[in-house]
């Protein structure tokens, strides 16, 4: 699809990151750009409109951080047939070369990344972009038909998307999140498979080992990653990663720490293979590698206690991924924040004998209520912060302290990453006080 925007009256709604980018893109190709945006903050941008329902628009683009459901601005568009497209959608249109999309509820950072180094060591001309940090609109321009773009793609990108539709496309999971976003886990769901947009066209990566993406199956194209022993794809045979019959490498080589992660190399593999990418080269990447951090980063230990931060463990199924990977016995878990309209029950169900719960923050009561309920003593803090004071003074040879906090952060901190740099603090520094930004 061609967009033409030059002389186009275009509103960017949202305006962080991505609708900063977007507004840039649109500039470029002579769009007449307004802005608007739900935070008054934003106010004093120029050409921000404090009333853009009083106006018409050729187009509106939105950014991620903008909730489609129950918006009274975005019912007022569509209610006039007004043309909507997400930031995502207005950067796939500009991109040249192949797009390799990339989501699930948890792994979709870790498999991004990891997925760009290979490619780069392979020699290709690769951007890595999207949820990442870095939006598509920003990297758009830049691209070429020999590029390939890395693009790391959320369900808040796919909310509002209609013409986004990756050359190779990988599903890593799902699990209940972000329920208080889109209303039930249905819907949930149905926004992640929109990244399956045409089946015809599309490479399509999936987890054979994951229920509800295993369903996704829509064409004998899929290449399955998994766990398990498959007749074809990528999985684990005899402790090392296979192609079919091709050995990709060695699990003790991997540098990576837990059974998720390992979920996030075969699923960067399969996504490698599927543009023949040597094994040789996939193999290197996979061993230069190292995870971003707050992803189940082994931090050091304390008065002999291995302490653990998994801050981006923010649902309920990322933190039991993490708990499994630890092994239960001796675990001091750090559970609570923002509830993002989450049942806790799964975690305590599960009878793990952990040493110690600390729930803290908004949802510190609720999982402290719901632990009590499956036989457990927690303890409960008013902040991660305080919790974090107390296992660090507590500490004890043999523990393993971990920030698994199923829960958003944003009761307390502006991300998961502060979130993390926080604990890390806390844990093996001195503490001095981050503000929310």
């Amino acid at each position: 699809m061609k967009l033409k925007l030059k002389g186009k009256r275009v509103l960017v709604y949202g305006m962080v990151i991505s609708g900063q980018s977007a507004c840039r893109l649109l500039h470029d190709k002579g769009a007449c750009v307004s802005v608007y945006d739900d935070e008054q903050r934003f106010s004093n941008i120029f050409n921000y409109e404090q009333n853009p329902l009083m106006k018409n628009y050729d187009l509106i683009v939105i950014s991620p951080g903008i909730k489609m459901i129950g918006n009274q601005v975005i019912s007022h568009f569509i209610m006039n047939k007004t043309p909507l497209i997400s930031e995502l959608d207005l950067g796939y249109l500009f991109c040249k070369g192949k797009i390799i999309g990339i989501t699930g509820t948890n792994g979709k950072t870790t498999v991004t990344s990891l997925t760009g180094e290979i490619f780069k060591t392979a020699g290709k001309k690769t951007f890595v972009c999207g949820n990442i940090g870095l939006p598509i609109t920003s990297i758009a321009e830049k691209s070429d038909k020999e590029s390939f773009v890395i693009c790391e793609v959320s369900n808040f990108q796919l909310e509002g998307s209609k013409f986004f539709c990756g050359d190779e496309v990988c599903v890593l999971n799902l699990a209940p999140d972000h329920i208080d976003r889109h209303g039930s886990y249905e819907e949930y769901i149905r926004v992640k498979s929109k990244i399956i947009a045409n089946k015809n066209r599309q490479k399509v990566v999936l987890n054979f080992d994951d229920d509800m993406v295993n369903k996704l199956k829509i064409s004998k194209k899929v290449l399955f990653f998994s766990k398990k022993v498959l007749n074809k794809g990528v999985f684990i045979r005899n402790n090392a990663i296979y192609y079919n019959k091709t050995k990709i490498i060695s699990l003790n080589d991997i540098p990576l720490f837990g059974e998720k992660n390992l979920e996030n190399v075969l699923a960067s593999v399969a996504l490698a293979v599927n543009y023949k990418i040597k094994p040789s080269l996939i193999r290197k990447a996979i061993l230069d590698f190292k995870a971003p951090p707050h992803r189940l980063e082994y931090l050091g230990e304390v008065n002999g206690a291995s302490v653990f931060d998994d801050s981006k463990a923010t649902n309920i199924s990322s933190a039991i991924s993490a708990i499994n990977s630890l092994g239960e016995n001796g675990l001091v878990i750090l559970l609570g924040g923002q509830n993002k309209d989450c049942a806790f029950d799964e975690i305590f169900n599960k009878k793990y004998n952990f040493e110690n719960i600390l729930c803290f923050g908004q949802a510190g009561q609720e999982i402290f209520d719901c632990a009590v309920k499956y036989g457990y003593e927690p303890l409960l803090f008013p902040t991660m912060k305080a919790a974090s004071y107390y296992a660090k003074n507590n500490a004890s040879a043999g523990q393993k302290i971990l920030l698994a906090p199923a829960c958003a952060s944003f009761d307390e901190f502006a991300s998961y990453s502060v979130r993390g740099e926080v604990f890390k603090e806390i844990m093996f520094g001195t503490f001095e006080k981050i503000e929310m930004s």
